[in-house]
């Protein structure tokens, strides 16, 4: 089978992000021991050199995705990450009708995999983990999910202030309305639904763009991740399209 060749959002000397889709690990992990297939081994094969991974996305998550090509790099956007320039968007679909806009400030403890993490700390207190949102439309559904006649979603733009281990997913159960498709934090019978009704086999969480400053030119560097497949039948279908045109990746560097 041919190996998967990505879409290339930015490259340069210094850094390259792809967009990725769902279902992919970033790289090697003993959750999926069994996966042979990883963002970091396939990218390498595609543009010839190794990268260094400077942010991860959950497997089922699609978006952007951003590499170093050299270990320089990856430390001063790492430093990036901590000093909090990084600026995330991530698009999603979620149960129910969300406000029209909201902040969750919502400490979040660790979480750990069973065999990754078999040594970690458990006692430690939660952390800060704050996420704002927006609604960009609505939708309801002339069907039975559950014990309601119809059933009702929101399309979201979620922005991540910090960076907890599955904060988006988590947050968005906090406030009871999870994201659909997500098999762990989301809600059984709208995933089912989704399957059933849409053949949509994923979790409706996409990285729509990326924000930064440049490491070694000091520019302003911005990056958007175009959406695809079911997801973006789903966009249309729900009649969310509108105005904002999320077909095209791009980026702008001033």
């Amino acid at each position: 089978m041919e190996e998967k060749v990505f879409e290339i959002i930015y490259q340069d000397e210094y850094m390259v992000a792809i967009n990725k889709p769902s279902n992919l690990l970033v790289h090697r992990s003993w959750i999926d021991k069994d996966e042979t297939r990883f963002a970091i081994q396939i990218l390498r094969d595609q543009i010839g050199q190794y990268v260094y991974p400077v942010h991860r996305l959950d497997k089922p998550t699609s978006g952007l995705l951003l590499f170093a090509l050299n270990k320089d790099t990856a430390r001063a956007l790492s430093e990036q990450m901590q000093e909090r320039v990084f600026k995330k968007e991530y698009l999603a679909i979620v149960r129910g009708y969300a406000d029209e806009s909201g902040e969750i400030d919502y400490a979040l403890k660790e979480v750990h995999d069973k065999m990754t993490d078999a040594k970690a700390r458990t006692d430690k207190n939660a952390q800060e983990a704050v996420s704002a949102y927006e609604r960009l439309g609505k939708v309801e559904l002339p069907f039975a999910v559950g014990r309601y006649d119809t059933t009702r979603y929101s399309f979201l733009r979620l922005q991540p202030h910090t960076g907890r281990k599955h904060q988006l997913r988590r947050h968005m159960k906090h406030i009871l309305h999870p994201i659909v498709g997500d098999t762990k934090y989301g809600r059984g019978e709208h995933n089912r639904f989704f399957r059933e009704k849409f053949e949509s086999h994923r979790l409706l969480l996409h990285a729509s763009s990326l924000s930064l400053k440049h490491p070694v030119t000091k520019q302003e560097l911005s990056m958007k991740a175009k959406l695809e497949g079911v997801f973006a039948e789903l966009i249309d279908l729900f009649g969310w399209a509108d105005d904002t045109d999320f077909r095209q990746s791009s980026f702008i560097l001033k």
